[in-house]
């Protein structure tokens, strides 16, 4: 029996790393006494974070597929699967390239095949399509090959899944999402009855963890099927990019006669989405437009239109929801700065007419509806671009920028009519108690316990290294490094979970560290489920490598990689980089009867300036974000490999002057 694992990459070398190991290290001896042959591929989706040049060094033996775009997982996956089936690619050497594979899959019908293939059929193969944030049991594979073997009606097979803090995951089993199931699911009456057969039914909440269970829908973090599902129903349905995928190829094993199950005496670790950012827009729109495409497909019928009609905006208004929640977090705090410093201005301008001037009405109507605001929203705005309202907060950015917005103010108060000075005075005492407000604000929020505001620094507990004494040395290094202080624990033969949550308890330790050379990873999966409910964060330093691997990203000599590597996402590098493009797109355009005449496509040089404006694109694009260029273009003639390099360092250290050095460069081709 051979196992083929396919797994699609996209900017985590280092998860990567760690789950090929993984693979690698499964046993291989099945229950008959045969031995599991394994093939593994690796689709690498044009990563920029030195994935594919990894892969060539550390693990020759895998197959390699390299896009030089991200063509999402289905499509991805399907380029391997449909390679495996080809009888070709049996003779394809180890670091086989495919670039831009062209092949159509059909998705009308549940029995969809791959066109323009030839299948070479070998006995009893097993294909599994795995994630690249995960790490396996030493068991895994034998356990589920022999599960399969002894289930003829088993056509795909999932497993039980923990976090990076040993938590279950309840999407390790789901059912199908009937319109009544979907509605309990978007409606959030699942997290009230999460044992229900009825209200929990998405997550089939009635099965324990521990269970074993035939189930409808499995998680595509880790399915593994049987050869002759794949050729009897074809490939991922490539209509879905990001999600909803796995949900589609396991109903459509149930339609095709064959059962899907899960099986709870093997387990993984999925660090649950690391490549990319669930909490952005873009990830509810994927999200909840996956599940509307689903709908469409299998209740577009005539008898199903209403309730399709009926989940569908079920699903949209979830989806809108979720926008509105996350737009209404980011502009809470400005909302209140606002409102606060508004409200105390205005006092301050009846108590100045009053005292001061000995009337009342003083001043006229449109002060206190259109100049108080403007001045507030000013005084914010150079908060804004001094940095007060990044996360965590820094009390001097909002000082320093309200003080520039004071004296900004002023210049332009010096420059109106006389008519239009209604008082320096008021203007020098409203931004003094506008900078009050927002730090009155803050104040607020960090006594709430809220996130991001705290005045004070948390006393951070202690983080704990298991393993040798010599290992445990090298990862304190790489700790102490990123400025964690770290403490050892020698690991012997007689340490166990119960020890360790003892030294947790009593040592205040917030943060445990394994040494992959000491302890094996079956061992280390276990102890980060027996002990789940402690709350403490878990992380592997790899017996090779300078990295330490956590659910929160990765922690390397030199570098933090946190979700998909975007660190040009700080909220001072994307104000930088927005300033600049707002301001070169507005230079453009106002010289744009002049320059114009320069460019050599006159059309596009409009509708770019017009895109950048608007923020559709940005002037010089990176890894998740489209722009008119490329951090390439400062060496056009430079290999894949160095213009890789190039992305990656200009991610990493971002200077809006790169961004202007790329914009002359190459202006004549706005």
């Amino acid at each position: 029996m051979t196992l083929e694992v396919v797994i699609v990459n996209y900017n985590v070398k280092y998860f990567l790393k760690q789950c090929l190991s993984s693979v690698f290290g499964s046993e291989r001896r099945l229950a008959d006494g045969s031995e599991l042959g394994l093939e593994v591929w690796v689709v690498d989706n044009d990563s920029v974070d030195g994935s594919v040049e990894m892969v060539r060094r550390d693990f020759p033996q895998v197959h390699l597929i390299e896009n030089r775009e991200n063509v999402g997982f289905a499509r991805a996956n399907n380029q391997a699967l449909e390679l495996i089936l080809n009888s070709e690619s049996r003779n394809s050497n180890s670091d086989s390239q495919i670039q831009n594979s062209k092949f159509k899959v059909q998705n009308s019908n549940s029995d969809s095949q791959i066109q323009n293939s030839k299948f070479k059929v070998q006995n009893s193969e097993l294909l599994l399509l795995l994630n690249p944030d995960t790490i396996v049991e030493r068991d895994t594979f034998v356990k589920c090959a022999d599960f399969i073997a002894g289930h003829p009606d088993c056509g795909g097979l999932c497993v039980k899944m923990v976090d990076g803090e040993g938590r279950y995951l309840r999407e390790s089993k789901r059912g199908f999402p009937t319109p009544e199931a979907s509605f309990y699911k978007v409606s959030g009456l699942v997290h009230l009855f999460p044992r229900s057969r009825r209200v929990a039914a998405y997550y089939m909440g009635h099965i324990g963890e521990d269970e074993e269970a035939e189930v409808d829908i499995m998680c595509g973090a880790y399915l593994m099927f049987r050869r002759e599902v794949y050729e009897r129903i074809g490939g991922l349905d490539e209509t879905y990019f990001m999600y909803g995928e796995d949900v589609d190829f396991s109903w459509r094993i149930v339609l095709a006669g064959y059962r899907n199950y899960y099986l709870p005496t093997t387990r993984i670790v999925h660090y649950k989405g690391e490549s990319t950012r669930k909490g952005s827009i873009s990830y509810v729109y994927n999200f909840y437009n996956a599940m509307s495409i689903f709908v469409r497909k299998y209740y577009g019928g005539r008898g199903g239109r209403l309730f399709s009609w009926l989940l569908e905006a079920a699903i949209w208004t979830r989806a809108m929801l979720a926008g509105v929640v996350r737009v209404g977090k980011r502009l809470a705090v400005p909302l209140m700065d606002f409102t606060v410093a508004v409200g105390g201005f205005v006092l301050l301008k009846h108590l100045w007419a009053t005292l001061g001037r000995g009337d009342a009405g003083y001043y006229p109507p449109q002060y206190t509806l259109f100049v108080i605001p403007l001045y507030v929203l000013i005084l914010m705005l150079c908060s804004w671009l001094s940095g007060g309202y990044d996360r965590p907060v820094r009390l001097g950015r909002i000082v320093r920028g309200v003080g520039v917005g004071v004296v900004l103010l002023l210049a332009f108060y010096s420059l109106l009519d006389e008519g239009q000075r209604y008082s320096r005075m008021l203007l020098l005492m409203g931004s003094v108690w506008t900078l009050l407000a927002m730090l009155l604000v803050r104040l607020g929020l960090s006594a709430a316990g809220v996130s991001g505001y705290a005045l004070r620094a948390r006393k951070r507990g202690r983080t704990l290294i298991v393993g040798s004494e010599g290992e445990a040395a090298r990862v304190a290094e790489l700790c102490r490094e990123a400025g964690i202080p770290a403490e050892h624990l020698r690991s012997d033969s007689s340490f166990h979970a119960g020890r360790l949550q003892d030294l947790i308890r009593i040592e205040h330790v917030e943060e445990v560290v394994f040494c992959g050379a000491d302890v094996d990873l079956q061992r280390i999966i276990a102890l980060m489920s027996e002990l789940h409910t402690t709350g403490v964060v878990y992380k592997i330093a790899p017996a090779e490598g300078d990295y330490i691997i956590g659910s929160g990203g990765i922690l390397s000599r030199g570098d933090l990689y946190l979700d998909d590597l975007d660190t040009l996402g700080t909220g001072a590098s994307r104000r930088s980089k927005r300033l600049f493009d707002i301001g070169a797109a507005t230079f453009l355009l106002v010289f744009s009867p002049v320059l114009v005449w320069l460019q050599h496509d006159k059309r596009r040089f409009f509708k770019h300036c017009l895109q950048v404006l608007s923020g559709r694109l940005t002037w010089v694009g990176y890894t998740g974000r489209e722009g008119v260029f490329s951090p390439a273009d400062l060496a056009p003639e430079a290999n894949a490999e160095m213009q890789n390099r190039l992305m990656l360092r200009y991610m990493r250290r971002y200077k809006v002057m790169t961004d202007a050095a790329i914009l002359l460069r190459r202006w004549r081709f706005v």
